[in-house]
């Protein structure tokens, strides 16, 4: 069966999909383009990340797995640009076993591969990309917004996992065992140990009634920035919300994750 394009008509921009080498695998992205898309015109970038185990972002469906939201952005002057790091799904046991016992280390050294390759592109203006990313994606988002400071200069992080040893059991411990058999890789990957390098705006978002990634979570790292008295980042909390703010307060969501880019991107 061959469904109609309900977009047809629009005249949105191009969806292309690539295949690189990465730290010695082949790694999908995916990228949105304006429709008037001029290759020697530079533009802002937006990457926006997941990241994690289990998932893919990059799939053969209906705009590549993306989203409206990201051929909105494109349209108002944005490239979007996501890859699927080692950790994802449908790759391998051995794709997928690199983030073993080290959650956030091997992914953000596949997204800074990525972020190497936005920058030499001739249409890629360096000095404005952003990052997006919610619950791994906010984690990932804060991660490469603190651990490696000064690479992008705009976050929004929805949701994030800041510290390993308060999140879920059965999902931590499936990917980093127990805290007291790993507690390296607990300490490297626990992001209130790098809260007071933050640079660039930083936009973290959270739902008050998040009961998978507890409010605990971003609260601690807020705490750990004021404490840090040069680490300035903003703070947004949907009230009765959980993990994803759904319903019509999703059209709030949105429309402060653009602002946000708008700007200061």
């Amino acid at each position: 069966f061959e469904s109609p394009n309900p977009i047809a008509n629009l005249g949105l921009g191009k969806i292309e999909i690539n295949k690189r080498m990465v730290n010695g695998f082949d790694q999908y992205s995916r990228t949105f383009y304006p429709s008037n898309f001029d290759p020697n015109k530079k533009y802002p970038v937006i990457v926006y990340v997941y990241g994690g185990p289990h998932a893919q972002m990059i799939t053969n469906t209906w705009l590549g797995g993306g989203n409206l939201w990201m051929h909105y952005m494109a349209e108002n002057g944005y490239i979007v640009y996501t890859q699927d790091n080692r950790g994802s799904s449908h790759r391998g046991l051995a794709f997928e076993n690199a983030v073993h016992r080290q959650l956030g280390t091997p992914e953000m050294a596949d997204q800074l591969d990525g972020l190497a390759w936005l920058k030499s592109q001739k249409w890629c203006d360096s000095t404005r990309v952003g990052i997006h990313g919610w619950s791994f994606g906010g984690f990932m988002t804060t991660s490469l917004m603190t651990r490696t400071p000064g690479k992008y200069k705009v976050g929004v992080a929805g949701g994030p996992v800041i510290d390993w040893s308060y999140y879920e059991i059965m999902y931590t411990e499936r990917y980093m065992d127990r805290p007291d058999e790993n507690p390296e890789g607990y300490k490297a990957n626990n992001l209130l140990g790098y809260a007071d390098k933050l640079q660039g705006r930083l936009l973290m978002i959270h739902g008050a009634d998040d009961d998978v990634v507890v409010w605990q979570h971003s609260l601690m790292f807020v705490d750990k920035a004021v404490k840090a008295k040069n680490a300035q980042l903003d703070y947004f909390v949907y009230p009765g919300h959980k993990h994803n703010v759904i319903g019509p307060d999703r059209v709030h969501l949105y429309k402060k994750i653009s602002q946000y880019f708008f700007d200061f991107l």
